[in-house]
């Protein structure tokens, strides 16, 4: 959405790693750096670590970009806690080995006939290892292991383990790992950008999908966009590309801080809903007001009002009393601002609006007098009220999430298919 406002061939703040994006901070530099060095050492370990979201996978991406496959035979893991034996027949998948039957004897015999192969064709291989937090410590142990094949006194394979903080510490903590951390040659931890570094960050990745200079940003919201983010890139690429659809709503061709503020804000908010109000599930029980004494209850036949309806024709009426399912749209119309608006005033005042609605069910209770039969049959029709309210509210929040994420994900139609039914 907003890079076709503003005109740009692509979406530069997108959270998929992609290396054409690389932007080589003073942190990154750094990893490359020991990268280069242990590379060009031929053995060994090289360990590099990160929080979520400082850049790991993307600096195996610009790595796999830049090497020389003529010299290079790179085999990529991504590590899901698996065990000694799974990660073995994965490296002889790298080499072109069907590990399918194979016994662990067999697998390692493979593996290292595959190594002398690939180092009979001038070549050296590389073995990355991504999340390796994940790893068990027998699987580890393994990959020291491989590390030990050797021909005419030069290591078959060199190892590149990324992880997790958690990694690092564990590498230095723990007691089996002894004989693997002697064989690290190189480690780096990718820390956050600095303040100084955001103004080029965003600039860079805005070069790339053809920016030409709008929006524009003052230095002020460069500042707003550090803060938020604290310079951590998946962090700081989730706030810009927030704000960059918040300035295509508006038509905005310029930011600033406030307008930055203003997005971070909201994203807090919208965090902090999630951590604190689950979502209703519509299967939920609904709870049963205590049976009064002797209460006469006339027969109820006045339709309560209905719900508010969301969006321009996005979702039929749907009463309380005479509840009909939310039917979502085939072609689900084009969002303006104003839309958006309806919707926050909407979802601001359900809290008020179930109340009044259990106010109605209430008096409906408290005025009349009827016998225990005639009672037992109302009190049923007051709780599928009250369930069905439950349901209504729980309906409304769910669109709301969708059409958030639908508009945040750029696609043409969100999947409405979780949410068809839902007051049904």
């Amino acid at each position: 959405m907003y890079d076709e406002h503003y005109g740009l061939s692509g979406r530069p703040f997108q959270l998929t790693p992609d290396p054409k994006f690389w932007f080589e901070s003073a942190t990154h530099k750094k990893a490359m750096a020991y990268l280069g060095y242990g590379l060009s050492q031929g053995e060994g370990f090289i360990v590099v670590t990160g929080d979520i979201g400082a850049g790991k996978t993307t600096l195996v991406g610009h790595l796999m970009a830049t090497i020389d496959r003529e010299r290079l035979h790179a085999i990529k893991i991504v590590s899901t806690q698996i065990e000694a034996d799974d990660l073995l027949r994965m490296v002889a998948a790298g080499l072109d080995i069907d590990p399918t039957a194979m016994v662990k004897a067999q697998l390692l015999s493979a593996i290292e006939r595959g190594l002398h192969a690939v180092a009979r064709s001038g070549r050296r291989t590389l073995l990355i290892v991504d999340e390796a937090q994940a790893l068990h410590t027998s699987a580890l142990e393994e990959l020291r292991m491989l590390s030990n094949f050797q021909a005419g006194g030069h290591a078959l394979l060199q190892i590149f383990l990324l992880g997790q903080p958690e990694f690092r510490e564990r590498l230095q903590g723990s007691e089996r790992l002894e004989q693997l951390r002697q064989r690290v040659i190189a480690t780096h931890h990718l820390d956050p950008m600095g303040p100084d570094e955001v103004a080029a960050y965003i600039r860079h990745r805005l070069n790339i999908v053809g920016w030409q200079g709008r929006p524009g940003f003052t230095e002020d919201a460069f500042a707003a966009l550090y803060a938020g983010s604290d310079g951590v890139p998946r962090r700081l690429n989730q706030l810009a590309g927030r704000v960059m659809l918040y300035g295509a709503i508006e038509q905005l061709d310029l930011i600033d801080g406030a307008i930055v503020a203003i997005v971070s804000a909201d994203m807090n908010g919208d965090a902090a809903i999630k951590a604190s109000e689950p979502l209703v599930s519509a299967e939920t029980t609904p709870m049963r007001a205590a049976e009064p004494e002797a209460v006469h209850v006339p027969e109820v036949t006045e339709t309560p009002a209905p719900l508010p309806i969301i969006g321009p024709a996005a979702i039929e009426s749907t009463y309380v009393a005479d509840v009909a399912p939310v039917e979502m749209p085939v072609a689900v119309p084009t969002i303006a601002e104003s839309d958006f608006a309806r919707l926050a005033d909407q979802v601001a005042n359900l809290d008020e609006m179930v109340a009044l609605q259990g106010h109605r069910i209430s008096a409906v209770a408290e005025d009349g007098r009827e016998d225990r039969a005639t009672h037992a049959a109302t009190e049923a029709r007051i709780a599928a009220l009250e369930g069905r309210i439950e349901e209504q509210e729980a309906a409304l929040r769910r669109i709301l999430t969708l059409l958030i994420d639908w508009i945040e994900s750029d696609s043409h139609r969100p999947d409405l298919a979780a949410y068809r039914g839902l007051a049904g």
